[in-house]
Order: C-alpha cells, then sequence, then structure tokens
C-alpha cells in the first residue's frame, strides 16, 4: 500500500470553500496537531463538539450564524477532520476528553455552553463533568453519555468484528458511506457530501474512524467503559443548569432510548423533537436547529447576566 503525501489544510479545503470558508487554528496535543475552528467574540462561548465518522465541517452553518453573536469553537478530533491522524494513537475516550481540555483550558474559558452530538456526547460531558464549573448551558443534540442504559447502535457491530473493521472502514470506507446514507433524511447536495468525505481520503486518514468505532463501550469490558461510567455518574451536575434537547427522530443509529435517557438525566431540559429530521439533524433542519438555539441561548446569556 503506498502512502499518500500529506496535503495540507488550505489546499485540501479549495473545494469546499464557499461553504467552509472559515480559518484553521491548531493547538499541540501531545505533540500532534489539534484542529479547531474559532469564530466570534464575547464572554459566552459556544463549543461544538461532533462525532464519528464527521468532523467540524458538520457545524458549519451553526459556525456562520451564532458567531455574529457569541464565540464560537468546533473541533476537530485526533484522527477526524484537519487534525492530525497518527497511526499509532490509542483513540480512547479518556484521550479525546484530555484533547479537548488542552484547548478549552489553555485559552481559559469560563462560560462555556456546550453543543455535543453523537461520541461529542461523551467526550463534551467528560471535559463538562471535570470542569463544572466553566460549563453554563448544554444543548445535546442525537447522541449517549450513558454505560447504565442497555442498549447499543446495533448497526455499527459488523464494523467491530476483528480483523473485518480494518477492511471494511478502512480499506473500503464503508461506515462513513454508511453513515451517510442511513443519518439523512433528505440527500446532500454534492459540494456537502463532498465536505464529509474530502479528509477521510486515503487508509491512514481512517485511523481515527475506526478508532472510535473500535472504542464504543457495550460493557465492562471494554477499554472505555469505565471512562464512560465516570461520565454518567458525573451528568447530575448539571440539573440546575440551562439544557436543552434537539433531537432527529428519524435516527436510524441512536434510537429513542437514547433520547429517553437524557430526558430521564435532565428532566427540566426544553426538547425539541423534529419529525423529518435524522441522525444528523443539522442537515436535515438547518434553520429549525438554528432558531432553537439562538432562544435557547438567550436563555442561558439572561440567566447568568
Amino acid at each position: 500500500m503506498v502512502k499518500k503525501e500529506k496535503i495540507e489544510p488550505d489546499k485540501l479545503l479549495e473545494p469546499i470553500r464557499p461553504i467552509y470558508p472559515f480559518k484553521s487554528h491548531f493547538v499541540d496535543v501531545h505533540g500532534y496537531r489539534y484542529h479547531y475552528i474559532e469564530e466570534g467574540k464575547g464572554p459566552h462561548t459556544i463549543v461544538l463538539v461532533h462525532g464519528n465518522p464527521t468532523w467540524s465541517f458538520m457545524f458549519r452553518y451553526l459556525i456562520a450564524e451564532l458567531s455574529k453573536d457569541y464565540h464560537v469553537i468546533a473541533v476537530d478530533h485526533l484522527g477526524c477532520g484537519l487534525s492530525d491522524k497518527p497511526q499509532d494513537y490509542h483513540y480512547r475516550l479518556e484521550d479525546h476528553i484530555d484533547n479537548l481540555e488542552t484547548l478549552l483550558l489553555g485559552k481559559n474559558l469560563e462560560k462555556i455552553t456546550l453543543v455535543l452530538h453523537e461520541w461529542g456526547g461523551p467526550i463534551a460531558m467528560g471535559f463538562a463533568v471535570r470542569h463544572s464549573r466553566r460549563i453554563e448551558g448544554l444543548a445535546i443534540m442525537n447522541s449517549f453519555a450513558f454505560a447504565m442504559c442497555k442498549f447499543s447502535p446495533w448497526r455499527i457491530l459488523p464494523f467491530r468484528i476483528p480483523f473485518l473493521d480494518d477492511k471494511l472502514v478502512r480499506e473500503m470506507n464503508l461506515l462513513l458511506a454508511f453513515a451517510l446514507h442511513f443519518g439523512l433524511v433528505n440527500p446532500l447536495p454534492p459540494m456537502v457530501k463532498l465536505g464529509y468525505r474530502l479528509p477521510y481520503g486515503t487508509y491512514e486518514d481512517r485511523v481515527g474512524i475506526l478508532g472510535f468505532v473500535r472504542d464504543v463501550p457495550l460493557g465492562p469490558e471494554d477499554a472505555s467503559y469505565e471512562a464512560l461510567l465516570e461520565v454518567e455518574h458525573g451528568l447530575w451536575r448539571f440539573r440546575d443548569h440551562p439544557v436543552t434537547i434537539m433531537w432527529g427522530m428519524r435516527d436510524k443509529l441512536y434510537n429513542r432510548n437514547y433520547l429517553k435517557c437524557w430526558t430521564e438525566h435532565y428532566p427540566a431540559a426544553s426538547v425539541l423533537e423534529l419529525s423529518d429530521a435524522g441522525h444528523y439533524l443539522q442537515e436535515d433542519d438547518p434553520d429549525a436547529v438554528l432558531a432553537h438555539l439562538r432562544t435557547f441561548m438567550k436563555k442561558v446569556v439572561n440567566k447568568e447576566d
């Protein structure tokens, strides 16, 4: 297998600059480049945390609009997007939490509202549990942060079969194709579909995607199960915070049991159920998601100020 030369972000992004026009920033985490977008100004920071197999591109519309009124940061987890993709990295939940922590503590942010999607749930909430005094609001999209809820994203289980997983995820890139097919109700425009695929063009580029799949904590024998359990045990800390839940009700990847677990943890949360949106609700109904977030942020700011 021939290893292709690494393409720098500015050149890689040329085909999607019309819809992802943001300046790239990097911070060093353990000797690797961790990519993030930083737009807008103000005392209140919105941190957008993606899942797998996506990257900060999924939040492009929210970044552009919310940064008009707030300081907005969107990260790419190590192994994802424009961040480095080391081939011998562990890609464990705790590692991803540590990396997010390095960025946000390095900026000494105090008034943070987390917007989390999918794997961004346990990663963002892992940071929140460690630094609860810095958190002022939670906006939860189709995601998880639980070890005790007895269900699993069963559709990904074939991608966890030893030896076959590498072939399906890295050689054939089937997980990304699967996500873009089953995760949406409405087909993506060609440039948007290209944007999701752009950072994952080679076998080496897809190492982080496989790392996430292998790290899904389905039981106590899995490496990140204890870390996920620790996150879940800390969720109670935010019951008195402003919390909202936005859910694509036609999600074929994360069923309504996940939504139920979130509402059980945060019974006072406002809930937006989008009946015609799937896993990637911000693509299927972007205007509804944006409008709801704007209303929620006014509640957050008014409570603090």
